[in-house]
């Protein structure tokens, strides 16, 4: 099933969302559409209610919007904490409940608070590489999703973006008109290696976590881009 973002442009969906979020989703879906000749796919698998980690591979700065911007629910995304700083910026960031971060993503604060949200039900975006691509190609996963999966316990559902590197990576200073496409995929959990942890030592989990964060990344590998 294919999804056109523009076909989403002014659907809400029923869940309740800051206007000022809402604002800037329809900005931001008004860009993708235009700008970067914006598709999305499968938008309908992401569920409509309920915690769920939303994992994507990482290209540029945006990816966070074109994401959010897909689907009709309010995602939380994660920010480094010295942007709260900013004066509009972190009043905005505060509206959109965007989860604060230190640089290395080790703060236990932001944990908890992911766990909060999620516990919460509501979805979380997560990149399982941690930082952006150097040169447009996956990198492996960190264990962190992992743990998190695995303290959540909540579904992960992978997506994919496709021509961001090419209309703005980390070595541009301005994006291009250039086609982008955002696929998603198959709803997947990870019970049986979450059992896996009752009975592990440290040092096992910490296998574990890294097991469930290269599963993530092989289910985004193999989340194909749609012909047109």
């Amino acid at each position: 099933m294919r999804d056109i973002i523009q076909e989403q442009l002014f659907d809400d969906s029923a869940l309740r969302m800051d206007m000022s979020y809402a604002v800037s989703r329809h900005l931001v879906r008004l860009i993708f559409s235009t700008y970067f000749r914006g598709e999305v796919y499968n938008a309908h698998k992401v569920p409509e209610r309920g915690p769920v980690i939303i994992a994507s591979n990482h290209v540029g700065y945006i990816d966070p919007f074109c994401v959010g911007a897909a689907v009709n629910r309010r995602i939380c995304y994660l920010c480094r904490e010295s942007a709260f700083k900013w004066p509009i910026i972190g009043y905005l960031l505060k509206k959109w409940n965007a989860v604060p971060v230190d640089r290395d993503g080790k703060n236990p604060r932001g944990l908890k608070a992911v766990l909060d949200r999620l516990k919460d039900g509501e979805a979380v975006m997560l990149f399982p590489e941690g930082t952006r691509t150097y040169d447009g190609t996956l990198q492996r996963a960190k264990p962190g999703i992992g743990l998190l999966v695995a303290q959540s316990q909540a579904p992960v559902l992978p997506v994919r973006i496709f021509g961001m590197w090419e209309a703005f990576n980390r070595h541009m200073k301005f994006p291009r008109p250039k086609k982008v496409k955002v696929v998603f995929g198959e709803l997947i959990s990870f019970h049986e290696k979450i059992e896996k942890l009752k009975n592990s030592d440290r040092e096992s989990a910490k296998l574990v976590y890294q097991e469930i964060a290269d599963g993530i990344m092989t289910a985004i590998a193999n989340i194909k881009p749609k012909n047109e």
